[in-house]
């Protein structure tokens, strides 16, 4: 099993292991990769377990950068009000003629 970032508690239930505690600039990429390969797992499985697995991702990301839970989410709130979310499947086509969608 490739070396990656696992959750605090797994050293408990699985001693055996050889575990370190990363540095900051680790820890930083670390999260990103764990992102991925949590998003990659909830693609292929899409199970409400592999969705709150990338949510505990965006937790630590959100800690890593200063912001508590509740400020995470006052800031998409704020962006869902001013843009809207994803509830009415916009689904937009590739026009070269505009600039600054997002």
């Amino acid at each position: 099993m490739p070396a990656k970032l696992v959750r605090d508690r797994i050293p408990e239930r699985f001693p055996g292991g050889t575990y370190r505690k990363l540095d900051e600039a680790e820890y930083a990429a670390a999260l990103l990769d764990k992102l991925t390969e949590e998003v990659e797992e909830y693609r292929a499985d899409r199970t409400a377990e592999e969705l709150a697995d990338v949510l505990e991702v965006l937790h630590a990301l959100a800690a890593f950068h200063g912001l508590m839970p509740g400020t995470l989410e006052t800031l998409r709130a704020k962006k869902a009000a001013e843009r809207g979310g994803f509830e009415e499947r916009v689904w937009m086509e590739y026009n070269p003629d505009q600039t600054n969608a997002r």
